[in-house]
């Protein structure tokens, strides 16, 4: 098990709240590079780390194999590009581009340069997501006809350090940011969809950018809804599902980002643990009996995305996050902004 020395691009909330912590908790990891653009505000943490002031500092260090993406989203594929052309592994923040072309793009340069590129999608590792897919797969509530995903929050005011997520334009928007983590959710469950329907929105005051949507994913006998707002005081569950034996509902998010933005680390022992007053409620017939109770939250994990990448690359495991579904995912969400405005149903291609 050798050592691997990582760069990241970018220290604002993404580099800062996620991918730092995340990657100093994973052992082989060594973060040794950050790009901050002015301050050393990385090196209050991390004294060992070398902060510079332009990415191009990574791309020549022979020493680095791995360059972490955590800019705004629309340079995204331009650093993926640079880093996979200067021979280096590559782990983008989500959304993977801002296009389905761009991403498919730097698939196949991955593919010529013999490197890997992944995308950070962390939410596969929420502890609640995890109880769901048990709950799935397992068949715990007869064939699943109904599954209902929201990510809500309320946030009424335009928000300074969010500006580039904020702005309109391409990339912007909660379609691109949360809505990038409900897809690619509904994608390891079921697959692609037949077809969509889409309703977004920017219902605030402030907005300039969507900031909500309803995304409606048709499968054979299954539908399936992604919703996330801005504007939601009152959030209603996180996760519905129903079946021909019972439903599964369960309230509240994964404790993991909050944790992050304490300043704690995947590091503590409780790490990814939900109190048993948050978790959800099965209700569903099993053989000859009837089940009505609360389910323990799975210990949710998202040092296991790094993990795998630092598996993947060393050839232990294969690749969870593959940037084929990162792929798929911008190219729902293409389809999403084509659905919402011709007002219609559209076939997934």
């Amino acid at each position: 098990m050798r050592d691997m020395k990582v760069g990241l691009i970018g220290y604002g909330m993404a580099g800062q709240v996620f991918h730092a912590p995340v990657i100093t908790a994973v052992p082989h990891l060594q973060l040794s590079k950050v790009v901050e653009r002015r301050g050393d505000t990385s090196r209050q943490r991390y004294p060992w780390v070398e902060v510079v002031r332009d990415a191009a500092a990574l791309f020549e260090d022979k020493d680095i194999e791995l360059v972490v993406v955590a800019t705004p989203n629309a340079s995204h594929f331009d650093l993926a590009r640079q880093a996979l052309l200067a021979h280096k592994h590559v782990v983008v923040d989500k959304p993977f581009t801002i296009t389905s072309e761009q991403a498919q793009q730097l698939i196949e340069l991955a593919r010529r340069q013999n490197t890997l590129i992944s995308v950070f999608q962390n939410r596969r590792w929420d502890g609640d997501f995890q109880t769901v897919s048990q709950i799935v797969r397992q068949g715990c509530l007869g064939r699943l006809v109904e599954y209902e995903s929201h990510f809500d929050r309320f946030r009424n005011y335009f928000s300074p350090e969010r500006a580039w997520r904020e702005e309109a334009g391409l990339g912007s928007g909660v379609l691109f940011d949360l809505g990038s983590h409900l897809i690619d959710q509904a994608q390891v469950l079921f697959g692609l969809p037949q077809m969509l329907t889409a309703d977004i929105r920017s219902q605030r005051d402030v907005g300039k950018a969507d900031d909500q949507f309803e995304l409606v994913l048709h499968y054979d006998n299954l539908k399936v809804t992604l919703k996330a707002g801005l504007l939601v005081r009152e959030p209603g569950p996180r996760f519905a599902l129903h079946g021909t034996a019972g439903s599964f509902v369960k309230y509240g998010v994964d404790p993991q980002e909050e944790a992050l933005k304490r300043g704690l680390s995947p590091r503590e022992p409780d790490w990814g643990m939900e109190p048993k007053e948050r978790w959800g409620t099965l209700n569903t017939q099993i053989g000859d009996l009837h089940f009505h109770g609360k389910v323990e939250t799975a210990r949710g994990c998202y040092q296991a995305y790094y993990e795998n990448v630092y598996q993947a690359i060393t050839r232990q495991a294969e690749l969870a996050v593959k940037p084929e579904h990162a792929r798929n995912t911008i190219r729902i969400i293409d389809l999403a902004m084509q659905s919402n405005a011709e007002k219609r149903t559209v076939a997934f291609s």
